[in-house]
């Protein structure tokens, strides 16, 4: 299985980016993935929020082929602790699916067509982080689950 993180965006603080990096190449020692930025969208104050988040989702639905499954990161999503996003992301390898693809939103969330494609959501809190904090997060959290499912001792419970 492939796993894609798409992100509207590009990351401007260097710390988060370097972070981000650390976990790719760990990451890469587990399965392939891919770290895709959209570039934000241009102009933005000429648009409204909703059509700033059609644009948005048409980018992002642009990158999803049949077959791929599109798991958003949303603060509405199911919650779940390392162990069981690890037994989440084993079910998903187990189920033959090829392409998981998870998608961080613009400053707005996404768009209705991008609900209505998606597959599941998921929240990494019930706080709210920012949109470049949470690629870092996310990293290692799927860093983390990986460890898990190969019995590396990374998590400790």
């Amino acid at each position: 299985m492939k796993i894609r993180l798409i992100v509207i965006g590009k990351t401007d603080q260097k710390y988060l980016q370097h972070g981000v990096e650390i976990y790719q190449k760990r990451l890469a020692h587990y399965l392939p993935f891919e770290y895709l930025i959209i570039p934000d969208i241009k102009n933005t104050r000429k648009l409204s929020e909703e059509q700033q988040k059609e644009k948005e989702g048409e980018l992002i639905l642009a990158q999803v082929k049949p077959g791929d499954e599109l798991i958003l990161l949303d603060e509405k999503g199911k919650e779940f602790r390392s162990v069981e996003f690890a037994r989440f992301l084993e079910k998903k390898m187990l189920s033959g699916v090829k392409n998981l693809i998870f998608v961080v939103g613009g400053p707005y969330g996404f768009a209705p067509k991008v609900y209505q494609t998606a597959t599941s959501k998921i929240s990494l809190s019930k706080m709210t982080f920012s949109h470049q904090m949470v690629r870092l997060v996310f990293s290692e959290q799927l860093y983390r689950a990986l460890s898990i499912l190969k019995g590396e001792p990374y998590h400790h419970e």
